[in-house]
């Protein structure tokens, strides 16, 4: 998407074989780009969510493999690589399945194939990536068509960032927004601040605000009653794990949105890649929840005088707890929106008959 009417991509490989990513930490307020040169770069920036973003995640994923390989690419020096990206974040489903994918692609081949062969596949992933999610846009414009009222704006809910900074372009839950107004339809994005990394009011509304579009940042417990008021025609939001059952793994709080928009009779969709679905599991019971530190619940970072910095919220020395994601159960999905089209959640396996 753009950046200073920029078309920009989240991820990209450099030409000394190095990778260069967004520093996700820095936004809204600063846009920097951090070098990744080893395995444990990449490791650290999914950690302390330099990148976030299951597909983001995942291309990351990727490339930490590749630059692994540099160093060793050996049988057991892609175990290891593959332990340590896999142990970073436990509940996006594309890291592991990232990595699995440069295993198989790297095992079979000669040692000295190897380290050339990684980056033509991570770049493969990422560029399959964008085609995904610009697919999901299409299908969920065609649903956001449906329920557009003449010459009224669309107005459109969303929770946490599904927009193209969690993926290497496009986004997930955005690409619909995305090509919303690429064709000029009147829309209005709702975006929830997310606690506790409030990446709705801070990544979410710069992208929106770098694409132009019409939105306003809203305190997440407001989401109930402008859904009462009757001021959301549809909520949509990407996961980071859905279920073979249709069971969404999301941002903490998605529950709560999924649970008043059933309240209010609102559509409540869900758009992710194929590879976020884990068709290894039956449901969500089955996908582990994040803890992160509690310092993210009891201080937040913000400018002031463009300086940044972190202050605390609570009391000092109150304790705190922070799952990072919640469930949403497929009884309260509308349909999950995917690049091969939209499906209730017990009917995803029609628009995957063979899944990997």
């Amino acid at each position: 998407m753009n950046v200073n009417d920029h078309p920009t991509r989240t991820i990209r490989p450099l030409p000394n074989g190095a990778v260069e990513i967004i520093d996700q930490t820095l936004l809204p307020h600063r846009l920097q780009w951090r070098t990744l040169m080893t395995l444990t770069d990449a490791c650290e920036a999914i950690v302390v969510m330099r990148v976030r973003g299951a597909p983001l995640i995942g291309a990351t994923a990727a490339y930490g493999m590749a630059l692994a390989t540099r160093a060793d690419a050996s049988d057991a020096g892609l175990a290891q690589a593959s332990a340590a990206l896999i142990a970073t974040r436990p509940t996006a489903v594309n890291l592991r399945w990232a990595v699995e994918r440069m295993q198989a692609v790297l095992l079979p081949l000669p040692v000295a194939q190897r380290a050339a062969t990684a980056w033509t596949e991570a770049a493969r992933i990422c560029d399959e990536d964008v085609a995904c999610n610009a697919a999901i846009g299409q299908h969920g414009l065609a649903l956001f068509q449906k329920w557009a009222r003449p010459g009224q704006p669309l107005r459109v809910m969303t929770h946490c960032n599904a927009g193209w900074l969690a993926t290497v372009d496009w986004g997930t839950a955005l690409a619909p927004v995305y090509a919303a107004q690429a064709i000029g339809m009147p829309l209005f994005v709702w975006a929830s601040e997310t606690r506790p990394r409030n990446q709705g009011a801070s990544l979410t509304a710069w992208e929106l605000r770098e694409q132009g579009i019409d939105h306003a940042v809203i305190a997440d417990n407001a989401a109930g009653l402008l859904m009462r008021r009757g001021e959301v025609d549809v909520v949509i939001v990407g996961a980071d794990r859905v279920a073979a059952n249709g069971d969404v793994a999301n941002k903490v709080g998605t529950y709560l949105k999924a649970l008043a928009a059933h309240d209010n009779g609102i559509p409540f969709y869900v758009a992710v890649p194929g590879p976020t679905i884990d068709w290894r599991i039956p449901d969500a019971a089955h996908i582990p929840i994040e803890e992160r530190d509690a310092v993210e619940v009891t201080h937040i970072p913000g400018a002031l005088d463009d300086a940044l910095h972190t202050v605390r919220l609570t009391p000092a020395g109150c304790a705190a707890v922070n799952p990072a994601f919640d469930i949403t159960p497929a009884r309260l999905v509308t349909g999950i929106i995917t690049e091969c089209g939209v499906a209730p959640p017990g009917r995803l396996a029609d628009l995957y008959p063979n899944p990997a």
